[in-house]
């Protein structure tokens, strides 16, 4: 297998890779009329396989030999699932999620599975203004040869570090300023990503651990209440968290608990 085979293999693979969100968004598109152009479809993926693979063939040999680029893109495909999700709302999603999960006293009800699942489509359905975004300046651009590789990837990362800037409290973000000792710039826009991303992350923490917080105090006063309940009438021996278990259950469906909550976290976002 010559070299552009196994480059063509790779990318393929890639494709492949991110072939089921892009489908899913493809779909939803598809039943929207007033949307169009999130994301790139199939056929696009196909196309952007092919111009890749003929780029490459076009190219003068360099440094980098087969089994170096192999490594440095098998590495960043490993990478890519937690770049995907500390660079996108689906850490303050999964941790809500997780926090209403323990204050409900369900233990694995909702699963994992299920919970993992609502996160993953909360996150596209928040960062979709964004996709479109980067679909519009950046892929859309490349795939009609009116910009490079190099500057369609810059230009989606410039989108995408404006969506994590506007989530990112100024006070983290000074911190890692500071502690990178690198000169303030013009525009935050200018600040590296090696910057950006951990400042968004920890602020996405305290977010999540803020909106979770705020979820615990009705449970725990309901907790509290059926435990008063409980000692006074001299049960000491009965768990107040198997009575309250189901007047949490109650109360969280009649209040459309799971409506609230994934509205809540989608208009948390800036």
């Amino acid at each position: 297998m010559n070299k552009t085979a196994k480059i063509h293999l790779i990318l393929v693979m890639a494709g492949l890779f991110f072939l089921p969100i892009l489908t899913t968004t493809a779909l939803a598109a598809e039943t929207d009329p007033a949307s169009t152009n999130t994301m790139p479809s199939v056929p696009d993926i196909l196309r952007i396989v092919d111009k890749a693979t003929a780029d490459t063939e076009t190219q003068q040999p360099n440094d980098w030999n087969t089994p170096v680029k192999l490594v440095v893109l098998f590495t960043l495909l490993a990478l890519l699932p937690s770049i995907v999700a500390m660079t996108t709302s689906f850490t303050r999603i999964i941790i809500v999620l997780g926090f209403v999960r323990r204050a409900l006293s369900t233990q694995n009800i909702p699963p994992n599975t299920a919970i993992l699942g609502l996160a993953i489509f909360l996150t596209l359905y928040t960062m979709a203004p964004t996709f479109q975004k980067i679909n519009n300046q950046a892929i859309q651009p490349y795939l009609n040869d009116q910009i490079q590789m190099e500057a369609g990837i810059e230009q989606s990362t410039g989108i995408l570090k404006e969506f994590m800037i506007r989530q990112t409290r100024k006070n983290d973000l000074a911190l890692f300023v500071k502690m990178a000792k690198v000169p303030i710039p013009e525009k935050v826009t200018d600040l590296g990503l090696h910057i950006v991303t951990p400042a968004f992350i920890i602020s996405e923490f305290r977010t999540a651990f803020e909106i979770g917080c705020l979820m615990f105090i009705p449970f725990l006063l309901l907790d509290l209440v059926i435990a008063s309940v409980l000692l006074s009438a001299g049960m000491m021996m009965l768990p107040p968290v198997m009575i309250s278990l189901p007047f949490k259950l109650i109360l969280f469906i009649l209040v459309d608990g799971w409506g609230i909550l994934a509205q809540g976290l989608s208009l948390s976002f800036k």
